[in-house]
């Protein structure tokens, strides 16, 4: 993969009239509903994603 990804749509209003903002990395200013906001990433879950099902998709009793 090369650069960042970006948004699709504001969270907010689900518009897609997106732009990045002066505000620094990961910031993004809506046309749409004129708020800012800013994306980061925070890690990586250390246990990762927990299932509560067997293979196959029959719980456990």
């Amino acid at each position: 993969m090369s650069g960042r990804a970006a948004p699709f749509y504001c969270p907010y209003c689900g518009d897609e009239d997106l732009r990045p903002s002066e505000e620094g990395h990961g910031s993004w200013e809506c046309g749409a509903c004129n708020r800012a906001f800013r994306l980061s990433f925070l890690g990586l879950l250390a246990k990762g994603l927990r299932s509560d099902t067997h293979e196959g998709g029959i719980e456990s009793p």
